[in-house]
């Protein structure tokens, strides 16, 4: 059976913590920053994770991590 591939946009977006989670960075911080209050940008800073109700779907796309 051949190896699986990751998929190449998912493996830079996402990394898996050791009890299965996967942290990911804020969205909606790269422009248009003149309309967005200085709290919501301070709060686009932090990181976060992916919801666990798509653990299955970031398994298959991140095979090996």
């Amino acid at each position: 059976m051949p190896k699986q591939k990751t998929h190449s946009g998912a493996k830079k977006r996402f990394k898996a913590t050791a009890n299965g989670l996967y942290k990911t960075g804020k969205s909606g911080k790269s422009h248009i920053l003149t309309k967005k209050s200085p709290k919501r940008k301070r709060g686009l800073r932090a990181g976060g994770y992916v919801d666990e109700t798509k653990s299955r779907e970031m398994k298959k796309l991140l095979p090996y991590q």
